[in-house]
């Protein structure tokens, strides 16, 4: 393999990218196929002992193989699960283990795309890894750092990522443009106000063109979250009566069930008595009995999985109906753009309210901005894309790469943090 080049990876909750920059111009490499996105997704294989990636993890749960398979893996940073371990098989893994065995898989096959050693990476960042908690956030960035060093990059830095996303968007411009960034991820959503120019793209200090930037942990994951508890748990059981008809059934199990990273959790002998308990207790037992038929099927991360469809569905039609396979035949769960609305309002208000904290920061008002650049997965939910537009009625919005924006941007600032070798390379590779 020849010399290093510096890389961008954009190690996301829900889908990661890497990318490389020369000449101004940026490569999202190939990293499933031909497909420069790949999920953020882990499959550990029980039938032939071995660890699955991407797509290929969700098709090998999906179809049926017995294993464990672990998605949103980067909402744990920072958070007391990451000291905590869990069982895979016949061995306990640390969080930060399962990380790193993702990272230094998409590393591996960034390098294999390149034909280049990536030594040397920036990595985005959440403008808050956790809110409201300064300790979390360092030390959720320190053990991503730790992670990626182990899985073998020598040089480390992180941008966050609404400003990478603003380095994409200035690759366009032709003229100076005071920008709002709107990056509405899978486990957080970042804003940044930056002024962007042609002249601004050659400079390395951009300290003074980025006049604020803020952001909350909520993102798509939440939306699945809120969507799920909505409109799905209903019919296992959340929100139903005790037998004795003056109390609700415990919410712990449909919130872990209704959690990506925490479905592992229901997925133990202790956790099924203590449902069987639930459903003795429980006026309508039959609904608790669903739960319990998913859990020891082990097909709580599928049905996680079909609500994200249902969500993402629901962004170009007003309905979809949801089918859960059970033993007696399908369960249809109908949902409407109106159930996700009325799902997702308030924790939309949360982001509204930190985009708003961030125009205060930079002490410009909204009429001021020329440009609304949006990116992210859950930039594509009208009602969310619609409510945080709104307020900027003179700006233009332009709709950015969803999944490849921010990595593009992380190259374009690898390009510049570590020198200008990696044109030179790209010239003479």
């Amino acid at each position: 393999m020849t010399a290093n080049i510096p890389c961008g990876m954009d190690f996301g909750t829900s889908n990661s990218t890497v990318a490389l920059a020369h000449s101004g111009a940026t490569n999202l490499l190939p990293l499933e196929g031909e497909r420069s996105v790949i999920p953020s997704t882990i499959f550990f294989s029980f039938e032939e002992d071995e660890v699955r990636f991407g797509r290929d993890a969700v098709l090998q749960y999906v179809g049926g193989v017995e294993g464990r398979l672990m998605r949103s893996l980067k909402s744990v940073l920072g958070s007391a699960t990451m000291a905590e371990k869990t069982a895979i098989k016949t061995r306990r893994w640390g969080y930060g283990e399962i990380i790193g065995l993702f990272i230094r898989e998409v590393r591996r096959r960034a390098e294999n795309a390149a034909g280049r050693a990536l030594d040397e990476v920036v990595l985005g960042r959440p403008v808050f890894f956790v809110d409201d908690d300064a300790a979390a956030d360092r030390r959720a960035q320190d053990e991503l750092e730790a992670i990626a060093r182990d899985a073998g990059f020598t040089s480390v830095e992180f941008q966050f990522e609404p400003i990478a996303a603003a380095l994409d968007h200035e690759r366009t411009v032709q003229g100076e443009e005071l920008a709002v960034i709107i990056d509405l991820g899978g486990g957080t959503s970042d804003f940044s106000v930056v002024r962007v120019s042609p002249e601004g793209r050659a400079q390395t200090d951009r300290r003074d063109d980025i006049l604020a930037s803020s952001g909350v942990h909520v993102g798509g994951t939440d939306f699945d979250q809120l969507l799920s508890l909505k409109r799905v748990m209903p019919e296992f059981g959340l929100g139903t009566l005790a037998r004795d008809g003056k109390r609700d059934l415990p919410k712990w199990a449909f919130y872990e069930l209704a959690t990506w990273h925490r479905i592992n959790f229901l997925y133990t002998s202790k956790a099924v008595q203590q449902l069987k308990e639930l459903r003795y207790d429980a006026r309508e037992p039959e609904r608790i009995a669903r739960l319990i038929e998913l859990v020891e099927r082990r097909f709580g991360h599928a049905l996680a999985g079909t609500v994200e469809e249902a969500k993402i569905a629901l962004s170009e039609a007003d309905f979809h109906s949801l089918h859960i396979p059970m033993h007696d035949g399908d369960l249809a769960v109908d949902i409407t753009v109106t159930d996700l609305v009325e799902a997702i309002q308030t924790s939309v208000g949360r982001v509204e309210r930190a985009l708003d904290e961030c125009l205060m920061l930079a002490e410009v008002p909204a009429t001021a901005v020329s440009t609304v650049f949006l990116t992210g997965g859950s930039a594509s939910i009208p009602f969310v894309r619609d409510r945080l537009t709104r307020k900027f009625s003179d700006a233009r919005i332009v709709q950015g790469n969803v999944f490849g924006s921010v990595g593009s941007g992380l190259a374009l600032d690898a390009a510049r943090k570590f020198g200008s070798r990696s044109e030179e390379l790209a010239q003479t590779g």
